[in-house]
C-alpha cells in the first residue's frame, strides 16, 4: 500500500482544500497576475508541437499555457478535483489522476518513454510523500526520451531541503544539467530562496549510469 501524498493528507483533514485552491488562483488570474513563468522558460527548452508531461498538473495552469504554443501535453495530478477542472479550462489536453509515484502505470503505454520533457512546477515536489520521492525522479525519467529533460522547481523551508533533493537526483536515472533560483533564469546562490533545477535524461542511459558507477 503506497504512503499517501502530503497534498492528499492535507485534502483529508480540509475536503475543502481543492476548491480554494482552484478559486485562489482563479482570482489571480482575474487580477491579471503573470501565471506563465515556468511556461515560459519550458517552451524556450522545446522545440515546435512538442510532447510534454505536466507533473503535479492540479487545473492545468501551466501544461494548458504549453498547449496553448503549440505543445501537445499530457498531465497528471493526485487531486480529482483539480483534474477534472483541468479538463473542463483546458479541453485540449489529457488529464490523469494519480499519484506521480505511480506514473510508469498511469501513462498510456505509448507514451512512455515518448516525452520530450517533463514540468514540475508549484511546490508538487514538497507534497509527494517522502518515500516517494526517488520513485517519481525515475518515473520522471521512464516517462522522458533519451535527451529529454524535466524542469522542477520548489521554495525552500517546504521540508524538502534542497541538498537532499539532490542527493535524490544524484541516485536517479537522471543527470543534473543546470540550477537556477527562479523560472526568469536567475542563478542559483547558496542562499536562494527557491530552486529549479533542470534534469536530463541520458542520450546513452547504460552509458551514464557506468560513468556514474566508476565515480562511486
Amino acid at each position: 500500500m503506497r504512503e499517501p501524498s502530503l497534498w492528499e493528507l492535507q485534502v483529508q483533514k480540509n475536503p475543502g482544500h481543492s476548491r480554494w485552491y482552484i478559486e485562489r488562483f482563479e482570482a489571480m488570474r482575474s487580477s491579471g497576475a503573470d501565471l506563465h513563468g515556468e511556461a515560459r522558460m519550458v517552451d524556450a527548452m522545446l522545440g515546435r508541437a512538442s510532447r510534454v508531461l505536466d507533473a503535479g498538473a492540479g487545473t492545468g495552469r501551466v501544461g494548458g499555457e504549453l498547449a496553448a504554443r503549440g505543445h501537445e501535453v499530457t498531465g497528471v495530478d493526485v487531486d480529482p478535483e483539480l483534474v477534472e477542472q483541468a479538463r473542463a479550462d483546458h479541453p485540449g489536453s489529457t488529464w490523469i489522476a494519480g499519484d506521480l509515484a505511480e506514473l510508469p502505470r498511469l501513462l498510456p503505454a505509448d507514451l512512455r518513454g515518448g516525452f520530450d520533457a517533463v514540468v514540475c512546477a508549484g511546490n508538487v515536489m514538497t507534497f509527494l510523500a517522502p518515500s516517494t520521492r526517488r520513485a517519481v525522479l525515475a518515473g520522471f525519467a521512464a516517462a522522458l526520451k533519451p535527451g529529454g529533460r524535466a524542469a522542477v522547481g520548489f521554495g525552500a523551508g517546504r521540508g524538502y531541503p534542497f541538498e537532499e533533493f539532490l542527493d535524490d537526483v544524484a541516485a536517479s536515472p537522471l543527470d543534473l544539467d543546470l540550477t537556477l533560483s527562479s523560472w526568469d533564469l536567475r542563478p542559483f546562490e547558496a542562499s536562494s530562496g527557491f530552486l529549479v533545477a533542470l534534469l536530463a535524461k541520458p542520450e546513452n542511459p547504460a552509458h551514464a549510469a557506468g560513468e556514474r558507477t566508476a565515480l562511486l
